[in-house]
């Protein structure tokens, strides 16, 4: 019983959506592997067959119906052969929930930061407001602090369908 997992997608801290998109090469027990999603509250669960023989590519995803069930917006994202054994191998992979960081979340866009830049002035140019958080949030793996960024810096900006 074991189990090997190269995932290609998504990345750790990759922002992602209602539809998480998941892939990658696996060998699997039976050719299935769980899916999970969860940030400590709220969890989904999924599957997807893989080759059971060999190391394959897999190709997957998860749906997540109701954005507003999660409380926070890094989720874990959990891959394990599906044997029902709770302690075999498994991938975790953290994520970043753009529909709680922008309601409406559709995707991002990349913005490399300028001399004199804030986010707060980001904001307004990309929002037509001032409210930085959407852009903090989405960007909390390389930001710590809201009035620290660097020219050059590449920021990604939330956008929504709405």
């Amino acid at each position: 019983m074991t189990i090997t997992l190269d995932i290609q997608q998504p990345q750790p801290f990759d922002l992602v959506g209602s539809k998480i998109l998941i892939s990658g090469n696996a060998a699997a027990f039976e050719g299935t592997l769980s899916i999970r999603v969860s940030e400590g509250h709220d969890e989904y669960a999924s599957f997807a067959n893989v080759g059971a023989l060999g190391l394959r590519q897999f190709q997957g995803s998860i749906d997540i119906p109701d954005t507003n069930s999660f409380q926070l917006n890094r989720l874990f994202l959990t891959l394990a052969d599906d044997t029902g054994n709770e302690n075999g191998p498994s991938v975790v992979i953290p994520v970043l929930f753009g529909p709680k960081i922008l309601p409406g979340y559709g995707g991002w866009q990349p913005y490399t930061v300028k001399p004199g830049d804030t986010l707060t002035k980001i904001a307004q140019q990309q929002y037509g407001n001032s409210d930085f958080q959407p852009i903090f949030q989405a960007n909390q793996h390389i930001l710590n602090d809201p009035n620290v960024i660097f020219p050059g810096q590449v920021l990604r900006i939330p956008r929504n369908d709405i």
